[in-house]
């Protein structure tokens, strides 16, 4: 039905009832916080899952280093076993030449220096004339030129020099020209 004012009076608005929201604001300040701490947990849970994951990678970083650390170390005991038996062969040799003290205090200086080196193991030895051929390897390059620095500090050799040099098994070959050796 449609009124019609013929008045021209305003009718007053009729008052509205006001709404409690007393019992309303605690449900927001519990949702409030609920959501906040969500928020939080989430951002903990993605910063410990990153944090687990660079340490995983990490292990598996350090097992790969150790298994190839473990096979280093495999050779490395081949070749001390090898040393060994060398320095026994030199000790035998050095006896038997007590004819030649010169040769004998010579073949003991190279003895010497090769034990004090670590990681050189000396394959062969072969004298020619006035030089001695020696052939060996080493874990690393390092080794060798100590090794070499040792034999010209001697006084025995007055010329050292690595003949050839293979860089993948690390192999050398040095022939000094040693002078006391006759």
């Amino acid at each position: 039905m449609i009124r019609i004012n013929l008045l021209g009076q305003i009718r007053p608005k009729a008052a509205r009832r006001p709404v409690d929201t007393g019992a309303a604001l605690p449900v927001v300040f519990i949702g409030a916080g609920l959501v906040l701490g969500a928020v939080v947990l989430g951002f903990f849970y993605y910063t410990w899952q990153n944090q687990l994951n660079k340490e995983n990678a990490e292990i598996k970083r350090l097992q790969a280093q150790k298994t190839d650390l473990e096979q280093t170390k495999l050779q490395v005991e081949s070749f001390e076993s090898k040393r060994w038996s060398c320095s026994r062969g030199f000790r035998r040799s050095s006896s038997c030449s007590a004819t030649a003290p010169a040769g004998r205090n010579c073949l003991e200086m190279v003895a010497n220096t090769v034990s004090r080196t670590e990681n050189l193991w000396l394959t062969e030895m072969v004298r020619k004339g006035n030089t001695l051929s020696m052939e060996g390897s080493s874990a690393s390059i390092n080794a060798v030129a100590n090794f070499i620095t040792a034999l010209k500090r001697s006084g025995y050799f007055q010329k050292v020099e690595i003949k050839n040099r293979n860089k993948t098994i690390r192999t050398w070959q040095c022939s000094p020209s040693f002078s006391r050796f006759r």
